[in-house]
C-alpha cells in the first residue's frame, strides 16, 4: 500500500489519462479505504473530487513514464478513429450507421480473443459524469458516510421512472430505433438490479437493503431506489464497460448512450433531487 499526505504532488488518473494533481484531504472510506481529494493542477476547483488510492500513482520517474506512454497510445488511437463522426449534437457516431436506424454487429467475431487495439479502447471507456452531477455524488457521499443520513425508501421519481421519461425522450428524439432502445434501457435496468446489492452501497446502507429486500414481496429494486443509487452505477460504467463482451464499436455507441442519459438526467437535476 503506497502512503501519500496532504498536499503532496501525485498523478491522478482521469478518465484513460494520467494527470497531475495534488492532494488537498486524506480520509478512509466506510471499508477503512484511503481516499484522497485531489485539485488537478490548471484545472478550476470545481473539478476537484475525491478519488480512491487506485486512481492515485506517486510522482516518480516510472509513473511520469507510464503517464506519457498513455498519452502517446490516446493519440494514437484518436488518430485511427477517422471512421468516427460526430452528429449535431456532440455525439460520436459511426460512418456506417445513421440516426434512427438499427445497429447490426457480427455476432461470429464474440468469441474471437480481444486484440491490443480492442484492450486499448477498453481502457479509454471514459464517461464523463456532468459537473452538477459529480457534486450529487459527492454530496450523496457525504451524507450517507460522513453524517450516517440514511435516503427514506421508496424514492421517487425511482429509477423505473427515470429510465421510463428517458425512453419517451430517445423515442422523440428518434436517437435510436425502437429495438435498440428497448434493449439499452433493458440492459441499464438489468445492471442496477444485479449491482445494487453488491457495488453500489456504502456499508452504513446494508442493512436497510437487507430490510427492503426481505419485505419488497418481489418487488424490483428499480421501483425502490432512486437518483442517488442510479447515479453510482454511472461511476461503475467504465469498469463494468472494461469487463463486457462487446466490440469497440458497439462500446463507442453505449459511452455515447449513457453520456446522452446523463444529459438528460442533468436536465431533470432539480424535478430528480426534490
Amino acid at each position: 500500500m503506497q502512503t501519500l499526505e496532504k498536499d503532496e504532488r501525485i498523478l491522478c488518473f482521469h478518465g484513460p489519462l494520467l494527470y497531475e494533481a495534488k492532494i488537498v484531504k486524506v480520509d478512509l472510506s466506510e471499508d477503512q479505504k484511503p481516499i484522497y481529494l485531489v485539485h488537478y493542477k490548471g484545472w478550476k476547483q470545481t473539478w476537484d473530487e475525491w478519488v480512491p488510492e487506485e486512481r492515485v500513482l506517486k510522482w516518480n520517474d516510472t509513473n511520469l513514464q507510464k503517464q506519457q506512454q498513455l498519452k502517446d497510445m490516446h493519440g494514437r488511437r484518436k488518430t485511427s478513429r477517422s471512421s468516427i463522426r460526430t452528429g449535431h449534437d456532440g455525439a460520436s457516431i459511426t460512418s456506417s450507421e445513421s440516426r434512427g436506424r438499427k445497429r447490426h454487429r457480427d455476432q461470429s467475431t464474440s468469441d474471437k480473443p480481444r486484440s491490443e487495439d480492442d484492450n486499448l479502447w477498453r481502457q479509454e471507456f471514459g464517461l464523463v459524469i456532468p459537473e452538477s452531477l459529480k457534486s450529487r455524488l459527492v454530496d450523496d457521499w457525504e451524507n450517507v458516510t460522513k453524517n450516517k443520513e440514511l435516503l427514506p425508501l421508496p424514492r421517487q421519481p425511482s429509477v423505473s421512472n427515470i429510465l421510463e421519461q428517458y425512453t419517451q425522450y430517445a423515442r422523440e428524439q428518434r436517437t435510436m430505433d425502437e429495438e435498440t432502445l428497448e434493449q439499452v434501457v433493458d440492459g441499464i435496468r438489468l445492471y442496477f438490479e444485479k449491482l445494487v446489492g453488491t457495488l453500489l452501497l456504502y456499508q452504513i446502507e446494508r442493512e436497510q437493503f437487507e430490510e427492503l429486500r426481505a419485505s419488497a414481496h418481489g418487488k424490483s429494486l428499480c421501483d425502490i431506489y432512486g437518483i442517488e443509487h442510479f447515479l453510482r452505477l454511472f461511476v461503475q460504467m467504465p469498469i463494468l464497460m472494461n469487463q463486457a463482451n462487446v466490440d469497440p464499436e458497439t462500446l463507442v455507441f453505449l459511452r455515447d448512450t449513457f453520456a446522452d442519459l446523463l444529459r438528460f438526467i442533468q436536465d431533470h437535476e432539480e424535478e430528480y433531487y426534490s
